[in-house]
């Protein structure tokens, strides 16, 4: 009996033992937690420029956030940027804070910090008991290079002298390697590329206007550099003033219907649709998509001129539509839409054989909506020319085709009423008047002699 007592007490005693020991031991075990807290970031490069903001996510699901600190060391010396303390909930549970997205923000002349290399150091610790209290700790040390001067910009090129709807090209060399270096004309980009020089700081940039953009448009060179410092200078240029003409299409049903099985694929709902309604979609949805087409196809470019002297054109071929003709098409006697032609319509006999204009590469061969059959050949350095409408294609793309090589022949798909070659030149996202370039004399006048005459030294 009595030992029957002594067990029972002994089991009650481990019984009371457990319930206080196993809480101790996991409490013990939840709280001496090793597992660091997580610190991430995405430095784009390892330049900080005049200012840097660096989103910084912090992450402890376990015993939350205790302490965040970031600091640049330059020549020996600490500068502290960031020191955060993070709120604590009690000594069971931990922080408060499991996550945060903490915004570091950089900026060298305020703290003091001169140009040169430093050392990019951040730490957060979390409220674990590891380390006496101290709790887990995650370290990142970066080499970071401070430079807080952009580019210088030397302007090589001198006579810039653009017509409205033409191009041009400026030639500049700049003081160190930049990421991003062009010509602004008004808000539209040119980028500017290396690579024709010896001297890899030389750059060229083709440029163009719109057919909109006259003698008010500012242009300015840019350069930002790898820590995002950004410089523009002005330069020597003059826009001279070009008017375009005005042309009158009309539109009939009959035209439409022809027309209407080759947007099918392009047109949602178009069985449903009156040929009023096909033809403004095409004409103004379906013309702005394939803008936006052939601008990314030219958003690509080889950092080298394949073309020599002029353009060719279609031989024995008439003009039937002009650069930037400011078309307004008639429906049954109204008004009911108006678009601008980027291009030249060239007609000659039907099914003419298109030769290249100038050498190139072959970057575009398919079906681009108004333009029908198309081919885009890049010269290089963001020259570019396209050949619409055509009745078929004799080449491929990444070919490489020599100035006068058979690339296919004349017709009339797409958005075309008869034969013929719609023939477009673009500098990078900018149509461009194709005259200029079948005119040896323009061409030498201010692209091939404002190259040949670049001082390199």
């Amino acid at each position: 009996m009595k030992n029957k007592r002594n067990d029972t007490k002994s089991y009650l005693l481990v019984f009371l033992g457990l319930i206080i020991i196993v809480p101790i031991v996991w409490i013990l075990i939840d709280r001496m937690e090793g597992n660091k807290p997580q610190l991430d970031f995405a430095l784009q490069s390892n330049f900080i420029g005049k200012s840097l903001n660096l989103p910084v996510t912090l992450t402890d699901q376990e015993s939350g956030l205790q302490r965040f600190w970031v600091a640049l060391v330059k020549d020996g010396k600490e500068y502290p940027i960031v020191t955060k303390n993070f709120d604590f909930a009690g000594l069971l549970t931990g922080g408060l804070v499991n996550t945060e997205i903490i915004n570091v923000q950089f900026s060298p002349k305020d703290l003091g910090v001169s140009d040169g290399k430093a050392l990019l150091r951040m730490a957060v610790w979390d409220y674990s008991w590891r380390k006496l209290g101290k709790g887990n700790q995650a370290y990142i040390e970066r080499e970071v290079l401070i430079d807080t001067r952009p580019a210088q910009i030397s302007v090589l090129s001198k006579a810039h002298n653009i017509n409205q709807g033409g191009s041009g090209l400026a030639i500049y060399k700049l003081s160190e390697p930049c990421p991003k270096s062009g010509v602004f004309v008004g808000d539209r980009f040119f980028p500017g590329h290396s690579g024709y020089f010896s001297d890899t700081q030389i750059y060229m940039a083709f440029f163009a206007l719109t057919h909109k953009q006259g003698p008010k448009t500012k242009l300015v060179m840019t350069a930002v550099d790898n820590a995002g410092n950004e410089n523009r200078s002005d330069f020597t240029y003059h826009i001279n003033t070009r008017r375009f003409r005005k042309d009158t299409i009309n539109i009939s049903d009959r035209f439409v219907e022809r027309k209407k099985p080759e947007f099918t694929q392009e047109i949602s709902h178009g069985d449903n649709l009156s040929p009023l309604e096909i033809f403004l979609l095409v004409n103004e949805d379906l013309r702005k998509a394939n803008s936006e087409t052939i601008f990314d196809i030219a958003s690509t470019t080889e950092s080298k001129i394949y073309w020599k002297d002029d353009f060719l054109r279609l031989p024995n071929s008439a003009n039937r539509a002009r650069f930037a003709d400011h078309r307004r098409y008639i429906y049954n006697g109204k008004v009911i839409d108006t678009a601008y032609h980027m291009g030249i319509d060239l007609a000659s006999i039907a099914q003419s054989p298109i030769p290249a204009a100038n050498s190139g590469k072959i970057v575009f061969v398919g079906k681009i909506g108004i333009y029908g059959n198309t081919v885009i050949i890049d010269h290089g350095f963001g020259l570019f020319s396209l050949y619409g409408h055509m009745s078929s294609i004799d080449v491929n793309k990444d070919q490489l085709v020599t100035k006068g090589d058979i690339i296919g022949k004349t017709g009339s798909s797409g958005l075309a009423g008869g034969d013929h070659l719609h023939f477009g030149m673009l500098v990078h996202n900018t149509y461009v008047n194709p005259i200029e370039w079948w005119d040896g004399t323009w061409i030498k006048n201010n692209i091939t002699d404002k190259i040949a005459g670049t001082n390199t030294h």
